[in-house]
């Protein structure tokens, strides 16, 4: 497995997996192309959208936007915003673990101090996953669980 940046030709496979996350009843957001393009590849916000991949199908990916003003998620701007996306076919192969690891090291070169995950409280695998990376809870909106993680207070 290695990881890279995401690039416009991973969308389709990208759209592809997140499609299998939605009929496992596992996301809510789209999944189409178009959106895996505009908020994951071309997002004006971005710091780092790294794909995971082995033999060139993409095991999962992960992305790291600055928050700014007025963004969906009420996070703080200049915090950074991360969502993961594990294919379900490579779940609990340390695809979350290399990918945060190249997400991190980003955060700090982007003067990142924190990051926010907000998660879906019936999510339970991806609770567990960001409290494994070092996430903490902050705030529970409705329906929702709120992590931080304090780039700052790890080690390089």
């Amino acid at each position: 497995m290695r990881t890279r940046a995401a690039d416009v030709g991973d969308v389709a496979q990208m759209s592809a997996f997140l499609k299998e996350l939605t009929a496992a009843g596992k996301r809510k957001s789209p999944d189409d192309e178009g959106f895996v393009l505009a908020h994951y590849i071309d997002d004006p916000n971005k710091v780092r959208c790294t794909v995971a991949e082995e033999d060139g199908i993409v095991l999962g990916f992960q992305s790291l936007k600055r928050a700014v003003a007025g963004n969906p998620y009420g996070v703080e701007p200049g915090w950074g915003i991360i969502g993961t996306h594990i294919r379900p076919s490579a779940a609990r192969r340390g695809v979350g673990r290399a990918l945060f690891e190249v997400s991190c090291s980003s955060a700090r070169t982007a003067s990142i101090a924190k990051i926010d995950a907000t998660i879906a409280a019936d999510n339970p695998e991806a609770l567990a996953y960001y409290e494994a990376m070092g996430f903490r809870t902050y705030r529970t909106p409705e329906g929702l669980i709120c992590k931080r993680f304090d780039v700052v207070a790890q080690k390089s």
